[in-house]
């Protein structure tokens, strides 16, 4: 019988290399890619209007809110079906980063903001979260792009959203796996697989993995 589908998540500050590693990843598991916020017709919307810097302010509360809305049309929409279908799914960002980037970035308070995502989701949380960790100074510098309304705020406000992740990364240790986001894509990848390979079958995959 073959294992469960897995739901793994990758999550981290701008820059840190998570769209690269969950693509990685997926590939070597042959899981379904996906992010949050913007993977379904609702989410993209949202994605549009809170983090374009040309459309018109959000606040913090209503950030929350909608961040919140395209984690529950994600989850309902692309994460459990493929689940349901046995078929693993690699998500860039997840209800976790709700709770770094507008609990503890924007100082809403992260249980408050756990509560509002805990429904969202329906309970359905990652089974395991990589957090590739790689200091909000290091990751500026490999942001060559016209940046987005998060990725502008201050280097406070990244430091927060940074001391977050590793908070919640220490209170769940069976299910965070925290990996150094500064060394080569290659060497990332190895110990994001290092960590992860006993979720899964490793036997069935390493022949695909060379």
């Amino acid at each position: 019988m073959p294992p469960p589908a897995r739901y793994v998540a990758f999550e981290g500050g701008e820059g840190s290399g998570k769209s690269t590693q969950a693509r990685l990843l997926a590939d070597r598991i042959d899981a379904l890619v996906t992010r949050e916020p913007g993977a379904t017709r609702l989410g993209a919307e949202l994605r549009r209007l809170v983090l374009n810097p040309d459309e018109a302010p959000v606040g913090a509360r209503a950030e929350t809110l909608m961040m919140a809305a395209d984690r529950a049309q994600h989850l309902e929409e692309v994460v459990l079906p493929s689940l349901t279908d046995g078929r693993h799914v690699v998500s860039d960002r997840s209800a976790y980063s709700s709770l770094a980037y507008q609990g503890g970035g924007r100082e809403l308070g992260v249980e408050q903001v756990r509560k509002l995502n805990d429904w969202a989701v329906a309970g359905r949380w990652p089974d395991a979260v990589v957090f590739l960790d790689l200091s909000p100074t290091a990751a500026q510098t490999r942001l060559d792009r016209t940046l987005d309304r998060l990725e502008r705020e201050a280097e406070s406000f990244h430091q927060r959203v940074q001391d977050t992740f590793r908070r919640l990364a220490a209170s769940e240790p069976a299910i965070w796996h925290v990996i150094p986001g500064d060394g080569s894509i290659e060497e990332v990848a190895a110990a994001v697989w290092s960590a992860l390979a006993p979720l899964f079958d490793a036997t069935g995959f390493e022949a695909e993995a060379g």
